[in-house]
């Protein structure tokens, strides 16, 4: 389980996130949805200890994300942020080993080997795996980085917008690992997505974010409502029963 408990973070006067007490239940997917700016990245990497809090506390798994040693955390949780700066001279297999670094400080071991295989396979990247990542598709590379967080074996894992820049095809083939990657590695996973379509196809759960605070948290058919993502967007949505599930249209 994450829990927060009154969170918040100030930018100068007039940008604030929180206070925020949420609590985000152990397994499946809980998708951070909301307008550009509502703070969903800043709560990710918050919860990530890649962000310093002003107030409260996060803890995860009972741990307390501020006080518990980086060694330790990074057992506990892995983070992929939006921004990846990759060296070009870099394979697949190679970033994906550095998944591995919290439990062999850098010493792979056969183990090792076998975790950061598996992770490849999981991604549908072996033929690619002594690829250079310049020589990758934009939606291979972001594959190739997810690879490097599940290897790392936590059993959350925290992913700021992994479908920036990937088009539908490639969007959906991610979702669907990652849905795997809950259901058959048990992971939990938190991940900010800009489309309620796909929070709402692939998520167990969905937590709307709006002006640094969270105001909406529930089932996919809780949060895929008329009024609630018009109130949440400040745009006019209506959602629409589909064969697979509801589906948002804005106009």
């Amino acid at each position: 389980m994450i829990t927060l408990a009154n969170v918040r973070k100030t930018y100068g006067e007039e940008v604030t996130v929180g206070p925020v007490d949420l609590e985000i239940p152990s397994g499946g997917m809980t998708a951070l949805i909301g307008p550009n700016g509502a703070g969903k990245s800043t709560l990710l990497t918050m919860i990530g200890r890649l962000l310093d809090l002003d107030e409260g506390t996060i803890d995860i798994a009972g741990y307390n994300v501020a006080s518990t040693r980086s060694q330790d955390l990074a057992r506990i949780v892995s983070v992929l942020r939006q921004e990846n700066h990759y060296v070009t001279r870099l394979t697949v297999r190679q970033l994906v080993g550095f998944g591995r670094f919290p439990h062999s400080r850098g010493r792979l071991t056969r183990a090792d080997e076998q975790v950061i295989s598996r992770c490849i396979d999981f991604l549908d990247l072996s033929p690619l795996e002594h690829r250079y990542l310049d020589q990758l598709s934009g939606g291979q590379r972001q594959r190739a980085y997810v690879a490097m967080v599940l290897a790392q074996e936590t059993d959350h894992v925290l992913l700021d917008e992994p479908l920036n820049n990937l088009d539908m095809r490639h969007s959906v083939s991610m979702m669907q690992h990652l849905r795997r990657a809950c259901d058959e590695m048990g992971r939990t996973i938190l991940i900010v997505l800009h489309d309620v379509n796909f929070a709402s196809h692939y998520a167990d759960r969905i937590c709307a974010v709006k002006d640094g605070r969270v105001v909406e948290f529930g089932t996919p058919a809780e949060i895929m409502d008329d009024a609630v993502l018009t109130r949440v967007f400040e745009t006019p949505v209506t959602v629409l029963e589909g064969p697979r599930g509801r589906l948002a249209t804005f106009y």
